[in-house]
Order: C-alpha cells, then structure tokens, then sequence
C-alpha cells in the first residue's frame, strides 16, 4: 500500500509539473564570441555543409540571419523549448518548411509573449 501511495505521489508531481504553462527563460549567453556560436550552429552538420549553409544566430529580438548560404540548408543553434538549445541544421526542405516557424517562435519570444500564445498564433496559421 505505501508503495503505490509513493507511485500515485510522483505521478501526481509529474503531472503538476508539466501543467506549468510558463518555463523559465534560460540566460542565453549573449556574450559568447559571434565566432563561437557560428561554430555551434555549423556542428550539427558534416563541415561540407555547413560550411556552405545559411546561418541565423539568436540575438535578444531572435534570429538574424547571419551568412547566405549556397546549398539550401540552414544552420542554428535552436530552443524547440525555452529550455533547450540545441545545435540544427535544416536541408532545403525544412529549411522552407520547419524553420519558418522555429524563426516565428523565438520572435514571439523575445517579445514576450508566452509560449501558450505562440503556439496559439501558430494553431491559427498566424
């Protein structure tokens, strides 16, 4: 019995938790040398594409394209959440599917809008 009480405690606590409708805003380091954060957006491909990718890095107002590239993909350091950041690259195809709305997200951000609007915004075809 106290076993399944612990059981049904920590569901209880997980499930609250992820009721939280506002995140933490993580302290990006905009500090960070532009060269450094080049380099993290370009891991997330072989150096043959990323070298010749376009590159958007986060600035306070969000992304701003920093390189054209020439092969079609494109390259970030991307927050799917507020609390992730994690190095991308999209080939030509998500680069004119996915990305749009991963620009459009982090825009909002920096607006302060939060992430239940946005994603309202997005549901809406905004």
């Amino acid at each position: 019995m106290r076993k399944m009480l612990s059981i049904v405690v920590l569901l209880g606590a997980n499930v609250a938790a992820a009721a939280q409708t506002e995140m933490p805003k993580p302290a990006y380091d905009f500090s960070l040398p532009r060269e450094e954060r080049i380099k993290l957006a370009e891991s997330a491909a072989p150096p043959e594409i990323s070298a010749n990718a376009t590159v958007y890095l986060l600035e306070r107002s969000g992304y701003v394209k920093i390189r054209e590239g020439t092969n079609g993909f494109s390259c970030l350091v991307d927050r799917q959440t507020p609390l992730n950041l994690e190095p991308t690259c999209f080939d030509a195809e998500g680069s004119a599917t996915t990305l749009p709305t991963r620009l459009y997200v982090e825009e909002q951000r920096a607006k302060g809008k939060s992430e239940e609007q946005i994603k309202a915004e997005i549901d809406e075809g905004s």
